[in-house]
């Protein structure tokens, strides 16, 4: 009887527990039942009949409810929100995924049809509003490659430099030669390199003094860029002054590959490439800030969501064209910043400061909010208008594993605060309520390629106040900046992170367009964190940075606290330890680590999670 009872119990664990499958398809009706032969058409609405199932409290959920997206591009109008009431368990988890051998996009995109020629090479087509307003956008792709907005130079080798700049006057003074030509231009934009950041300005003016410009900008951005001391424009002695371009006008369509958008009648011009047939391409423009949105409270935060196979596409960001865009680093914009005298007295060894800021943060493609548990599986990232992920505020656990970074105008992967908009950006995070600290993120076996594309100053992976959280065998390369920064806040005073790990990842190809930089890059009191066996080489060289020299391979910033940097390899001992804190280790660096610790880094079985 014993006997079988056992056998009886074997064969019950041995049953494979019911889930509850929903199909969702661009060709379905949410009027479906939500079956493989009746699909949903949205996620919001295959979200909305997942919930039910729990709340009613349906059998079929006991294994999990899967949400499955078929081929094609699920189009969105608003962000899909996550919510608590859509919550699994561990044994009970939420799945969205790509639907076995489907291969499915959640895409903000728009299709631009109807080209027509226009007049010499270029092309013209007609952009729809949507969503009942003018549609405007700072990003095309063309049969799935990203266009170039129409700007004065093909090589960025040969940015002109600025002359002079004026803060008292909020001028910058430039060569009249660079911006003779679009001295009447309506829309104009300057991109401004400025040491570790780059600027984007809305140009107001333009007044020609013989062989010198005087160009205005306008507010908010003007107030902000002319207050704040850091990055700021830089003339020199040495002729190394600041370098920038123009773009965002039809005086500068002027090369295959490159777009204008007249916003005022609605119409976009092109410039095809060679090969390119403007009758039968694909044109997509992003319409959509934040494609996913998961949302929760401290108190009640969405848990156990899974992401696999997904790829998310076409998402925009619209500030630099509304208020500019002015970032303090790592493309945290400045709400506010201006220069202090006297300087502020800090206590616990940090030297004395002398500005205070306020940050605000770019859009993310997806937001993950107040939540525990929610992974990204083999995903994709890409054709991103901003940053691809952000684990914003109040997370717990999560994986991101085996996903595909590429084509991102900002940060790639973003997580932690970087202090709230309330809190002047020097002074130390640290929250009563720990649950506001991002923790316990683990990131790993990711491809990140082609980042940072627009916003020059961002990173790969960009994790500010984090606790407890894990960056390991990812492949990161063609970033404008640094590879990885980890931490934020410029002080040695103990603050909420520490524990964290940067571990055997490969970054190579980096600092495409901005100095001040590094592989790894770290800043604040981090106690018990380790930077070791990572795996970093080759340099950009570009001629327009301010100071060629200052470039690193490891660069331990500000208030770095803590920290041990161990058995990383690297093609020499280049490396920076800048106003640190007490509590670093420094051990066996360089390009005399094992050939071992250096053929470990990077991916490993990566994509086993890619359909």
């Amino acid at each position: 009887m014993k006997r079988r009872l056992k056998s009886l119990l074997l064969l019950c664990l041995a049953l494979p527990v019911a889930a509850a499958d929903i199909w969702v398809s661009p060709a379905g009706n949410d009027a479906n039942p939500g079956t493989r032969r009746e699909p949903k058409a949205t996620l919001t609405s295959a979200l909305r009949q997942a919930r039910e199932l729990r709340r009613l409290n349906d059998p079929s959920v006991e294994g999990g409810v899967y949400i499955n997206l078929l081929a094609g591009r699920h189009s969105l109008y608003e962000p899909v929100f996550v919510r608590p009431e859509d919550s699994g368990t561990p044994t009970s988890p939420t799945v969205i995924r790509s639907a076995e051998g489907e291969k499915a996009s959640v895409s903000g995109g728009v299709a631009i049809t109807g080209w027509k020629k226009a007049h010499g090479k270029l092309w013209v087509a007609d952009v729809p509003r949507f969503n009942g307003r003018p549609l405007d956008f700072r990003q095309v792709w063309v049969n799935d490659s990203k266009a170039i907005r129409a700007r004065d130079v093909s090589d960025f080798e040969q940015m002109y430099r600025i002359i002079n700049n004026d803060p008292d006057n909020q001028i910058l003074w430039v060569p009249t030669q660079a911006v003779k030509k679009i001295q009447r231009a309506k829309y104009a934009e300057m991109v401004l390199h400025e040491m570790w950041c780059i600027a984007n300005l809305r140009i107001k003016s333009i007044e020609i003094h013989g062989d010198s410009a005087a160009v205005r900008f306008h507010d908010p951005e003007s107030r902000i860029q002319f207050e704040h001391p850091w990055p700021r424009p830089m003339v020199t002695d040495n002729g190394r002054n600041s370098a920038f371009y123009l773009t965002g006008t039809m005086e500068l369509l002027d090369e295959p590959g490159e777009w204008y958008h007249d916003i005022d009648s609605r119409k976009l011009y092109y410039y095809p490439r060679p090969g390119e047939d403007m009758r039968s391409a694909e044109v997509i423009v992003p319409a959509v800030e934040t494609l996913v949105q998961v949302q929760g409270t401290l108190d009640r935060p969405v848990e156990y969501v899974r992401f696999e196979g997904i790829a998310f596409n076409h998402s925009t960001w619209m500030r630099p064209s509304e208020k500019g865009h002015a970032p303090l680093q790592a493309g945290m914009y400045l709400l506010d910043r201006y220069k202090l005298r006297p300087q502020i007295i800090r206590n616990y060894g940090n030297h004395k400061l002398d500005n205070q800021g306020w940050l605000g943060r770019p859009a993310a493609a997806v937001q993950v909010h107040s939540a525990n548990h929610i992974d990204f599986l083999g995903c994709r990232f890409e054709h991103i208008g901003y940053s691809g992920l952000d684990y914003v505020y109040g997370t717990y656990g999560g994986k991101v594993e085996g996903c595909i970074f590429r084509d991102i105008v900002g940060n790639g992967l973003v997580a932690g605060s970087f202090s709230p908009r309330a809190l002047e950006t020097h002074i130390p995070y640290d929250p009563a309520d720990l649950r506001e600290v991002c923790s316990h993120l683990t990131v790993s076996n990711n491809l990140f390629t082609d980042i940072t594309n627009e916003d020059w100053g961002c990173v790969a992976v960009c994790a500010g106040y984090v606790r407890d959280i894990t960056i390991e065998h990812n492949d990161i390369s063609e970033v404008s900046y640094s590879g990885i920064s980890l931490g934020w806040g410029w002080t040695r005073t103990v603050n909420c992170m520490r524990n964290n790990r940067v571990h055997a990842n490969l970054i190579y190809n980096y600092a495409k367009h901005m100095y001040d930089t590094a592989g790894v890059y770290t800043l604040g009191a981090q106690p018990n964190s380790y930077i070791t066996e990572n795996c970093v080489h080759t340099i950009y060289t570009p001629s327009y940075v301010h100071d060629p020299e200052h470039w690193f391979y490891l660069y331990t910033d500000e208030g770095t606290s803590g920290m041990t940097v161990k058995d990383n390899w690297t093609e020499a001992e280049k490396y920076l330890q800048n106003a640190i804190g007490p509590g670093n280790v420094w051990e066996n660096n360089g390009p005399a680590v094992s050939e071992e610790i250096r053929n470990k880094a990077g991916l490993q079985d990566a994509f086993k999670y890619l359909k």
